[in-house]
């Protein structure tokens, strides 16, 4: 046993999620979105070393001691697997260590909208599922591929950094393939996935102009491409994949957007009102004439009347979904107002002493409005849908 075990043991047993550890602070411990220290005593620079050193095996180390950063998972027991990241920060080493499920949840586990599962259908486009670091896109994601598994016989491809959940082939042949032990890098496996006779691939994180525009690229040539963003709703997603391209270029990628886009699902994780752990929230985009359109012309202010008026097809707004777990008493109106778009539709609800910081977090930062097309419209308070 490791001596690191001990402390990642402890995660797994109280249900917690990540485990931080940086020399000269306690480790801590992330549980339902909040971090606390394990012990009071900080870790030590030979600590670090020995607990960081023993498990990422002597290669990976001198990676990490070369390069200061370093991405690999770790599978403590036949139980227990984490993605593990080390760091170099100014007190010395630190790592984090997400803790990923062995089993593969299914959508209906997650309380993801029955819909998701008609992204799994398609035979070709672009799927984004975007949300902030830590709300779940792997896990979701795992279980979309999971679907596709157990339903269709496709080849499917993903790129990961590093591999998280590790699937088995049902009716599905699935290669993994890992940044950068068995790909150097997203763009090169996405290209190698091309030659592959692959009807899927699942991009592990589009963050560059390259990996975005052969993921576009591949979408339109006929592969089904799963690709996640950190992005908090549809309306900035498309934003992003545009943005993401010098100006001379940003017409072309909204045309091949506009082709190739079938959807997005957001997700926002959100703490629960009875404080047993969180729930996740999506917002979803279903890809239509409409939706297109708006696109090409880049007037993607209209995509929420789109979302909104498209309930019927299974598209849901992310306030909408919000409002509906608030309404249950599943959220506090606190969580709601924190992860809403149009704060006042939440603000009247918040006790009276909060409702002046509510004013503060409301407020949309100078340089965000001035940033080309990233700014928070206003919506006028609709209550229940």
């Amino acid at each position: 046993m490791a001596y690191l075990d001990q402390f990642l043991s402890l995660i797994v047993d109280q249900g917690g999620s990540d485990l931080h550890i940086g020399e000269g602070q306690p480790p801590k411990m992330r549980k339902h979105g909040d971090v606390a220290p394990i012990r009071a005593e900080p870790v030590s620079h030979d600590e670090a070393m020995s607990m960081l050193s023993e498990v990422c095996g002597q290669h990976n180390w001198e990676v990490f001691e070369g390069r200061g950063d370093l991405d690999f998972a770790y599978e403590m027991d036949a139980a227990s697997r984490f993605r593990c990241n080390y760091l170099k920060q100014a007190n010395g080493y630190g790592a984090v260590f997400r803790l990923i499920p062995t089993k593969i949840a299914t959508l209906e586990e997650l309380g993801i909208p029955p819909v998701v599962k008609e992204f799994g259908h398609l035979r070709s486009g672009l799927v984004l599922v975007t949300g902030p670091t830590g709300s779940g896109k792997s896990t979701t994601l795992a279980a979309l591929v999971d679907y596709i598994n157990e339903n269709f016989p496709r080849h499917i491809v993903t790129i990961e950094e590093p591999i998280e959940f590790v699937h088995d082939n049902k009716r599905s042949i699935i290669t993994q393939r890992e940044v950068p032990g068995d790909a150097e890098s997203f763009p090169t496996g996405l290209k190698a996935a091309l030659r592959e006779d692959a009807d899927i691939v699942l991009v592990g994180e589009m963050r560059d102009l390259e990996t975005i525009s052969l993921a576009l690229t591949a979408a339109e040539t006929g592969l089904l491409v799963f690709g996640t963003l950190h992005t908090n709703n549809a309306r900035k997603t498309v934003d992003r994949m545009v943005d993401v391209f010098p100006a001379s270029r940003q017409a072309q990628a909204r045309a091949m957007l506009a082709n190739s886009l079938r959807g997005v699902l957001a997700q926002l994780l959100l703490k629960k009102a009875d404080g047993s752990g969180r729930i996740a929230v999506n917002e979803i985009l279903i890809a239509n004439a409409a939706v297109s359109a708006i696109i090409r012309e880049g007037a993607t202010q209209k995509l929420q009347d789109v979302i909104v008026s498209g309930r019927g097809q299974g598209m849901q707004f992310m306030d909408d979904a919000i409002w509906a777990l608030f309404q249950q008493g599943v959220v506090s109106a606190h969580e709601a107002f924190m992860k809403a778009i149009d704060k006042n539709r939440f603000k009247k609800f918040l006790p009276s002493e909060e409702q002046s910081l509510g004013d503060a977090a409301g407020a949309v930062p100078d340089d965000e409005q001035r940033r080309p097309g990233n700014f928070v419209k206003r919506v006028a308070s609709r209550g229940p849908q």
